[in-house]
């Protein structure tokens, strides 16, 4: 749109507006909202799924631990122990189904266990949920909160992930680790639990 007075053109700003005055005023486009969502809204989040990964490379490693573990002995007993040959090729059987299930466990109960974990991050605080046979609630106010961390093993920085550890006041649940976080999501939490001014310390 443009006016025109004495033979001169006057261009009007591209998404300006006139008042009854003719007075140009520019229009203020509304801002872009490039703000994250925030962590603090009350959805239930299950962990990350990197999560299941790591802890079947965990669990794998730890029943390789405990098969070498009892191999050496057990071959050991095999070899001097006065046994019939039957006796020792059960034991050898045994071992290799001890070792079998560990690593079947290793692989499938880190997803099972994924399953019944998750979280919720609100106003007040966070409340965790966890395990398959017992089931555990916890809530932490933010007013409870005292100190918190987030903590990266050399696994967990291999995949990305992070611990949140929650230090409270009082004798229960005085200290509440969240395994299995991506690494930014844990640092969003703890910002949002770290206490502020105004907020009642018990």
């Amino acid at each position: 749109m443009s006016e025109s007075s004495g033979g001169e053109e006057t261009q009007q700003p591209a998404g300006a507006a006139v008042t009854e005055a003719g007075e140009v005023v520019e229009a203020v486009a509304p801002a872009a909202s490039a703000t994250a969502p925030s962590i603090a809204d009350g959805v239930e989040r299950s962990l990350d799924p990197r999560a299941v990964r790591l802890a079947r490379i965990s669990g794998w490693i730890t029943a390789g631990v405990i098969a070498l573990g009892t191999a050496i002995p057990l071959s050991i007993v095999i070899a001097a122990a006065p046994l019939l040959g039957w006796a020792k090729a059960a034991l050898g059987l045994l071992w290799v189904i001890v070792s079998l299930v560990l690593a079947w466990l290793a692989y499938r109960w880190p997803e099972v266990e994924h399953r019944h974990a998750s979280y919720k991050v609100d106003l007040q605080g966070i409340e965790i949920r966890r395990g398959v046979v017992w089931r555990q609630v916890v809530n932490v106010p933010r007013s409870r909160v005292q100190h918190t961390d987030v903590a990266q093993g050399p696994l967990e920085r291999t995949h990305g992930l992070g611990t949140l550890v929650i230090y409270t006041a009082g004798t229960s649940h005085a200290k509440v680790a969240l395994h299995g976080l991506g690494h930014a999501t844990a640092l969003a939490i703890r910002d949002h639990l770290l206490p502020r001014e105004g907020d009642d310390a018990v």
